[in-house]
């Protein structure tokens, strides 16, 4: 008899990549979705099912998992009243696994990525574990709020519960696509990209379907686990920069800006970070859990879409990069920046 997982953010970038996981191992798996994205007919053809949820409408959780499911996955959840609702329905469900996020960790003076542009960029280990100090939990920012709800389904529940840390997602159907970056500015025909920090940052990449692969094994486990889960090895920026053009054979330059500043003035890619932001994902791998796929192998189905897609109004359709606090594709300023680099000037 196959087992049902409800999937709450079904629609999303990593809840389609969880279903079709799930569906190739003989899950039964059902979609929630708030009807704002198209569901995937690809899936439904699989035998995905579908339910149209509010989940902030009092009760609806409850309705939704009225047959209840051996596991659900929350890819949408941001708070400790997140958490609350599934603590409400835990026992209609054998085991949670909650999508947080990497953002949650500090360094011994406090300083995290939420508040990096005032307070300065955290100094972090490299290959950071679990257990790494985080923020406090709370309402104040991003992160805060994920402790919190880390925190109250750690602390309460009776079910197993699997927290996954994930760091700079990547995949089809995003609304966050770091790769656009690079992918507009070569359909745009720059002739030169620049690369901030020299192409050296290192911010930890984590392909959808490498989170999927450890969504499934963690319910194979059924335990309670806090995991990291990112991309086999961290490439730097120049490496990603390189990866994107070679599949999508752009001929042009790609720049190392010799700037330290933070932020960068010129070439600030959704990646570039005056130190290496990465994790240790041992615990995973201790599991059972083996990556799918690279960051290089990965990478190419989510250029594929963005070319195909290409939205006119981007910032529409992306609009977790639309509320970047700068302008993403400032050309003038790297025009003035190019001719002041040609004529030998700072």
């Amino acid at each position: 008899m196959s087992r049902r997982a409800f999937i709450i953010g079904g629609t999303g970038q990593i809840g389609r990549a969880v279903a079709d996981e799930l569906l190739t191992h003989g899950w039964e798996v059902i979609l929630s979705h708030r009807g704002q994205r198209l569901p995937p007919g690809e899936m439904a053809a699989r035998g995905a099912k579908l339910a149209l949820l509010d989940r902030d409408e009092p009760g609806a959780l409850a309705r939704a998992l009225a047959a209840g499911a051996d596991a659900v996955i929350d890819t949408i959840a941001y708070s400790d009243a997140h958490a609350e609702q599934l603590l409400e329905i835990e026992g209609r469900t054998g085991a949670f696994v909650v999508i947080s996020s990497c953002s949650v960790y500090r360094d011994a003076a406090g300083r995290t990525l939420d508040e990096a542009r005032t307070s300065g960029f955290p100094d972090l280990p490299l290959a950071m574990r679990e257990d790494q100090p985080t923020v406090d939990p709370g309402p104040r920012t991003y992160s805060t709020r994920k402790v919190a709800l880390e925190r109250r389904l750690l602390d309460h529940a009776r079910q197993p519960v699997t927290i996954l840390r994930p760091c700079a997602i990547h995949g089809t159907h995003s609304v966050h696509p770091r790769e656009w970056w690079f992918v507009k500015r070569m359909l745009d025909g720059r002739g030169v990209i620049p690369l901030a920090y020299r192409g050296e940052s290192r911010f930890h990449t984590s392909a959808v379907v490498n989170i999927a692969a450890l969504v499934r094994k963690a319910l194979e486990v059924q335990g309670t686990s806090i995991l990291n889960a990112a991309d086999p090895s961290p490439l730097s920026v120049a490496e990603i920069a390189a990866t994107i053009a070679g599949h999508l054979d752009y001929r042009g330059t790609l720049l190392p800006v010799d700037d330290d500043s933070y932020p960068p003035l010129i070439g600030a890619t959704p990646w570039s970070v005056p130190a290496p932001f990465t994790l240790d994902t041992s615990a995973a791998l201790a599991l059972g859990y083996r990556p799918v796929a690279t960051y290089r192998e990965a990478s190419k189905a989510a250029c594929d879409w963005l070319v195909k897609t290409a939205p006119s109004n981007w910032r529409e359709a992306f609009p977790v990069l639309a509320g970047y606090p700068r302008d993403l594709f400032d050309y003038p300023g790297e025009d003035a920046y190019f001719e002041r680099v040609l004529q030998g000037r700072p």
